[in-house]
């Protein structure tokens, strides 16, 4: 009888959580004018243990693809950047990058390598990251709905006894 290969791995230990949990958080890019939440790619790159550029833009190219064959615009959630880094001479040069939404990291994480322990954690802080935002999302609209209901039963209300 074939022997089965074990597939347990010990869980991850809470420095190594609080670690790159700070790093997610630490790289998390805001635009308050357009009200928005990103990361470059080149950041989420090093804290997804990734050494070299191309083997990190493979990734992201399946992600897009991943995109693509869900049904939406990639251009909504990948977007071609350039920017500056300093070079050890002083001088600057302008590399690509891509920041990405929350959801295109969502799908870069779930296109890494799952050997990975920072993609094993990644895909895991993406998930419930994006399921918090949707909860935050499904109350507020709650809310709304329940604001423009007692307006409407105000209006209504006046209007009958206007009537009466």
């Amino acid at each position: 009888m074939p022997q089965r290969l074990k597939c347990w791995r010990p869980a991850m230990k809470k420095e190594d959580i609080s670690r790159l949990y700070s790093g997610f958080e630490a790289i998390l890019q805001k635009d308050m004018d357009a009200d928005i939440e990103f990361w470059y790619a080149r950041d989420l790159q090093k804290i997804l243990g990734y050494f070299e550029w191309q083997n990190f833009e493979a990734v992201v190219r399946k992600a897009i693809t991943s995109c693509e064959n869900s049904g939406y615009d990639p251009r909504d959630h990948f977007v071609n950047a350039n920017k500056k880094v300093l070079l050890g001479s002083g001088a600057e040069r302008e590399i690509d990058d891509i920041p990405l939404t929350r959801y295109a990291c969502y799908l870069v994480a779930q296109n890494g390598d799952p050997k990975k322990t920072e993609i094993a954690f990644a895909q895991t802080y993406f998930a419930v990251q994006t399921r918090k935002q949707e909860l935050i999302e499904e109350r507020l609209g709650e809310i709304e709905r329940l604001s423009a209901r007692k307006k409407l039963t105000s209006i209504v209300s006046i209007r009958y006894q206007m009537s009466t």
